[in-house]
């Protein structure tokens, strides 16, 4: 089985790829319960009979600490281990470990069943800012770009000055003479 053996560091970059799946803070250093389940599911680690989703969360369960909500990737190869065990009954232990370590490198997460986006002609007609009118056409300007604040709102002139008054700004120039 040497020629099919699998590296630790080829299993450390799919542990990675599935531990920031999802979620925008993640390092890759650990891993929560979801992508566990995830990573279990995507390798076909689980197979419904020998191996079940329940048998992975009870397993990460195990393996990580008490108060903890995610596990590390030496506690991720315990985890494996164990389910190993469970998957390949009968083969020798290093022999089960290489086999799950051979399920698991290479994968990437999936994102099979997301949702796309559309582009479809109703979607197009109601975001083309040329074609507002009333109120919402004062809030783009000539390239359909937004003006923000000053499209919302009508800004007070605070210049002391009544609004139709044609002589704003004469003051001064009046008191000088």
């Amino acid at each position: 089985m040497a020629e099919g053996s699998v590296s630790a560091a080829q299993v450390e970059t799919a542990f990675q790829k599935f531990a920031v799946h999802g979620d925008t803070k993640a390092t890759g250093k650990e891993m929560n319960g979801k992508n566990f389940a995830k990573l279990c599911k995507d390798c076909n680690v689980t197979d419904g009979k020998k191996v079940t989703t329940i048998d992975v969360d009870i397993v990460f369960s195990k393996v990580k600490a008490k108060s903890a909500r995610v596990i590390t990737f030496e506690q991720f190869n315990q985890a494996l281990t164990e389910l190993a065990a469970k998957r390949f009954k009968g083969k020798s232990k290093e022999e089960a470990q290489q086999q799950i370590y051979g399920l698991i490198v290479g994968k990437e997460p999936a994102n099979a069943g997301t949702t796309k986006v559309t582009n479809a002609a109703a979607v197009d007609r109601l975001t083309d800012s040329t074609k507002y009118t009333g109120a919402h056409k004062g809030r783009f300007d000539e390239t359909g770009k937004g003006k923000g604040k000053a499209g919302r709102e009508d800004i007070a002139d605070t210049s002391g000055y009544v609004s139709g008054y044609k002589g704003s700004g004469t003051h001064e120039d009046k008191v000088k003479e």
